[in-house]
């Protein structure tokens, strides 16, 4: 009641009203001013660079991506699995926020065509592009193959991605012996947040606001910018160069110029094969 009574009262005085969003629930207390605090001084921070921020959520498990998407937007609104990408906005102090959830993680075996299919699936829905790429890995499963199958999709978009970047490392399993810290000692997933700048995130402990600190530095190191799939773009343009014809080539002849300036059809010319003599019937 105090840290209640304490928050409301800096609300009261900084002027900040609470948000349309659904009341989190944490140690028993109801946060309903909470977020309104961070997500103030994070629009603040970041909405003078970018007018939305686009989040694209990568990671094999659709669980935990629907729960930090709904912890993102601060309601329930990843629920069923769905095949294809899902795109859901909602509003921080005004400004919009877009996350983008993605149904699986292609695995290696994904054949070059799948795996263009899914880059343009989400590329689809984050368009222009997304500000970071939020991955989210099981410390205890992270393999060398998973590292794999995580920079496929970054790669097959940009070769920026990495600079967009921002693992966060779920906690590990109750059944499983070890911490967060043993698992990162791993080769995999420590040459994994290496590519990513070493941005990293233990959720086991994360809250929203720091959350929302890391991908709003992300967003300002890249200086508002975000990450476009130009392999799509290209792809586009040699489609649309190899399916047009190649130029047809007329042949002339002695004989098609006098048709022509006869003013005859074309079609009334035998055509003739090279080195032969077309065939006539004898009389």
């Amino acid at each position: 009641n105090i840290c209640k009574f304490t928050i409301v009262c800096l609300c009261t005085l900084l002027e900040l009203k609470p948000l349309d969003l659904s009341l989190t629930e944490t140690k028993g207390v109801t946060l309903q001013y909470a977020p309104c605090l961070c997500f103030a001084a994070f629009s603040k921070s970041l909405f003078p660079v970018v007018s939305e921020l686009r989040v694209v959520l990568l990671g094999s498990s659709w669980t935990e991506k629907s729960e930090v998407g709904n912890l993102l937007l601060g309601n329930t609104v990843f629920t069923s699995k769905t095949k294809s990408c899902v795109r859901i906005s909602g509003t921080l102090e005004g400004k919009k926020i877009a996350v983008i959830n993605t149904p699986y993680l292609p695995p290696l075996d994904t054949s070059h065509h799948d795996l263009t299919e899914f880059i343009k699936d989400f590329a689809k829905w984050s368009d222009p592009g997304p500000h970071v790429f939020l991955l989210l890995v099981q410390p205890e499963n992270f393999t060398e193959e998973h590292k794999r199958r995580l920079c496929r999709v970054l790669q097959g978009y940009n070769d920026q991605s990495f600079d967009h970047s921002l693992i966060l490392i779920s906690a590990p399993r109750e059944e499983t012996s070890g911490s967060v810290e043993d698992f990162m000692k791993s080769p995999a997933l420590n040459e994994m947040i290496k590519k990513c700048k070493c941005r990293y995130l233990k959720r086991i402990n994360v809250e929203l606001p720091e959350l929302l600190t890391h991908l709003g530095e992300i967003t300002k190191d890249n200086n508002g910018e975000h990450v476009s799939y130009e392999a799509f773009e290209d792809t586009e343009q040699d489609l649309s160069k190899d399916q047009q014809p190649p130029p047809t080539k007329e042949t002339k002849t002695p004989i098609i110029d006098a048709v022509k300036a006869a003013g005859l059809p074309n079609k009334l010319i035998t055509p003739q094969v090279s080195g032969k003599t077309p065939l006539t019937n004898s009389k």
